[in-house]
């Protein structure tokens, strides 16, 4: 998603030209998601409205480099009753805008072309300590063993179950795993990831997975080309991640599963699962593919709270 021409229809010259320029970077140096992107362009659009409205202008560089403290909080404070549904935003969504700004202004200063003083001096609204919400493993194995029972098509079931066992059992993002061609399958019980920043990871594929894709490719209508996208929607198009989505949905819905059963949830149960049964911390980063130790370090706090959930049950003076 690139910045919309209204928004760029109420800014200086100079600023339109720069900002394009900074979603290139982000795209095509940085490589950031496409949901990164997104998010981050919908964050610049509410603060270029903002000083649209609060400048009574259209904003250039120069305004840009003298926003002070108070117009970052006026912003963020706007940005707090700001909402479609009129509810306001939590302080994550507005960490998250901030996070966006910084990072124009971050581009903006190391290329030399306007620096802001205030903005190091922004705290970031304060986030509640979230924990990854894995599904335990007979959940797992149920949603595996059930995935496609309610499409009508047959192939169209063992995509759903391909794709979840893959997402598993091998601890992808569902971005990465719907990003995948043919010719990127798993191989040699191995398998070659390009996952955030286009950072490339091998992780190890145990057996069931590569049975379960194979299943699906022998059952797809659609000619199996190299450069094929590996998970195809009912028209032969690429697999939409709304779909996948959906599908676990209507799968939770009918196994009477918790909200949090997610496909995502299947990349946080891989990790938790790995932990719980040996595997140490460095070993799950590199597989996850987190470029920092202390997002994998979560993991230890959900095995923490499942043991503490085991004890008080069964100790018989808890």
């Amino acid at each position: 998603m690139s910045l919309k021409q209204d928004t760029l229809a109420i800014c200086a010259p100079d600023l339109s030209e720069r900002l394009r320029q900074w979603q290139d970077f982000l795209r095509h140096e940085k490589q950031v998601s496409k949901h990164t992107l997104r998010a981050y362009s919908g964050d610049i659009t509410h603060f270029i409205k903002f000083l649209f409205d609060h400048l009574g202008k259209e904003p250039g560089l120069n305004d840009l480099s003298d926003v002070g403290i108070r117009d970052f909080r006026a912003w963020m404070s706007k940005k707090a009753i700001d909402s479609p549904n009129k509810k306001g935003v939590g302080n994550a969504s507005r960490a998250r805008s901030l996070s966006g700004v910084k990072s124009l202004l971050s581009w903006l200063d190391k290329q030399g072309i306007m620096h802001n003083a205030a903005i190091s001096t922004v705290r970031s609204p304060k986030l509640p300590h979230k924990l990854p919400r894995p599904v335990h493993e007979n959940q797992a194995r149920n949603i595996l063993k059930s995935a496609g029972l309610l499409t009508k098509e047959d192939w169209i079931g063992q995509r759903d179950r391909a794709l979840f066992t893959l997402l598993y059992g091998c601890g992808l993002r569902i971005d990465e795993a719907l990003s995948l061609n043919i010719e990127n399958r798993p191989r040699d019980s191995s398998i070659r990831v390009i996952g955030k920043g286009g950072k490339e990871r091998q992780i190890p594929v145990i057996e069931i997975v590569e049975e379960t894709l194979e299943s699906y490719l022998e059952q797809c209508p659609f000619p199996p080309l190299p450069e094929r996208p590996l998970f195809l929607g009912a028209r032969g198009k690429r697999l939409n991640q709304g779909v996948a989505q959906k599908a676990m949905r209507n799968l939770r819905s009918a196994l009477s599963l918790p909200e949090n059963v997610t496909p995502h949830a299947l990349r946080h149960s891989f990790a938790t699962h790995l932990l719980q049964n040996g595997a140490n911390l460095r070993e799950i980063q590199e597989l996850l593919g987190h470029s920092s130790l202390s997002t994998t370090q979560r993991y230890t706090e959900v095995n923490a709270e499942e043991l503490m959930r085991i004890y008080k049950a069964a100790h018989p003076r808890a």
